[in-house]
């Protein structure tokens, strides 16, 4: 089809959170667009409806553009501007003026008040359905090019079918898909290596085994050798831990652990909001208190007691002794299980389905008050494509609906 200044073309390859959005954004701010959406699997929006556990944690709620970007590992200095055009308050107020209004957990984290994912699903088709989107599933692009055989300046996209597709503008949203990295090179752009980045750990230690499903709300993990450490949930599993405190450390720590192959030691602080002094003081109360009683029995300190009866008996407490046959060696011990045990990372594994891939377009080379590229005018970038990665609690989305907001509205520009 011809271009037409009037009513431009404009394809966004990627039908997840960010493409989706940059499609309505574009086709809501210029409603004289063409807007084609295409992707290439047999469903839009995969990754919206199993966040969360299928309840869709939507955004954060950090209102603050300067404490929002220290949530992000990678890309938080590039998107300090973006967050002061369209930010979690924006997107709040996007889903609530369309009929689906969020509520805060304890936490910050947002979620829809159905607590179902296809509330969001739901409203994001209507959206796209009223802005007149023609959405093309399994539709599978095979190359890129500038240009068309006469010299417009737009995109000429050839898709596995033989059809080929030219667009006035193009967004890609590709996420981590290496076929959206792969256009990219060859439009001239520098791809940061992609790598896993919100990951749980492996550790197989006997004080762990048989633990699955016990959590601490709120311990400390650190990893001394790469000065890295994060504080929060911690969740003991079949293949080692888990919870938001593990899954920060990786998303931090994502290249070094990458580098080390994944092997480190970890330090593991199950009550962090005790000085070492003031613990011992506690357990020695314990001892005396309780004296007669066996040890380690019931714990006062907040722990579960599964959990407790494991580190004492690692610290030379069995079950079965008595208090006052602990001496202060073993309590020392003990003090240590409990605030400075260490444990080896043996490798990694993938946080449900909803894996963060650290690396992508080198942020250099986009200009972030447009998401325009700066090698291929035209070309506007959106989502996970980007060297941009956020810890868990709904930011990965954040940058998706900021992304794609600013993409989609560039791109419609008159």
């Amino acid at each position: 089809m011809p271009s037409d200044p009037e009513h431009p073309q404009i394809i966004v390859i990627g039908g997840g959170a960010a493409g989706f959005f940059a499609a309505i954004a574009c086709a809501e701010e210029n409603p004289a667009c063409r807007v084609f959406l295409l992707e290439r699997s047999s469903q839009v929006l995969a990754k919206v409806r199993i966040s969360g556990g299928g309840r869709c944690n939507v955004t954060h709620a950090c209102f603050d553009a300067a404490r929002l970007v220290t949530f992000y590992p990678r890309g938080g200095t590039a998107l300090r501007g973006p967050f002061s055009r369209f930010q979690p308050r924006d997107t709040v107020h996007w889903f609530e003026s369309r009929g689906v209004p969020l509520k805060t957990e304890a936490d910050g984290r947002m979620f829809p008040t159905t607590d179902n994912s296809q509330t969001i699903i739901d409203c994001l088709a209507e959206r796209a359905r009223r802005a007149k989107i023609n959405i093309t599933l399994q539709s599978l692009v095979e190359t890129i090019h500038r240009g068309d055989p006469v010299g417009d300046k737009g995109y000429r996209i050839r898709l596995n079918s033989g059809e080929s597709l030219q667009a006035d503008r193009l967004i890609l949203a590709t996420g981590s898909n290496p076929l959206g990295w792969e256009w990219s090179r060859s439009l001239g752009h520098t791809v940061e290596p992609p790598i896993p980045s919100l990951f749980t750990f492996t550790v197989k230690d006997p004080r762990l085994e048989g633990l699955s499903g016990v959590s601490v709300a709120r311990a400390a993990v650190r990893i001394e050798a790469m000065d890295l450490d994060q504080s929060g949930p911690l969740l003991i599993t079949h293949w080692g831990l888990s919870g938001p405190a593990v899954l920060k450390l990786s998303a931090w720590g994502a290249r070094r652990l990458h580098e080390a192959g994944y092997q480190a030691r970890l330090s593991v602080n199950w009550l962090p909001d005790k000085s070492p002094a003031e613990l011992l003081r506690q357990l020695k109360q314990i001892r005396t208190s309780q004296s007669r009683k066996t040890a380690p029995g019931q714990n006062s300190l907040g722990l579960p007691s599964r959990l407790w009866m494991r580190l004492a008996a690692a610290a030379g407490i069995p079950a079965g002794m008595r208090w006052s046959e602990v001496s202060n060696e073993k309590l020392a011990a003990f003090a240590q299980e409990l605030q400075k045990g260490t444990y080896a990372m043996n490798g990694k594994s993938t946080f449900k389905e909803e894996f963060v891939t650290c690396g992508g377009i080198h942020l250099d080379e986009v200009d972030f008050r447009t998401m325009e590229s700066k090698r291929c005018p035209k070309l506007y970038f959106a989502g996970e494509i980007l060297d941009i990665d956020g810890v868990t609690g709904g930011f990965n989305f954040q940058s998706a609906w900021t992304t794609g907001w600013l993409a989609g509205t560039s791109a419609a520009a008159k």
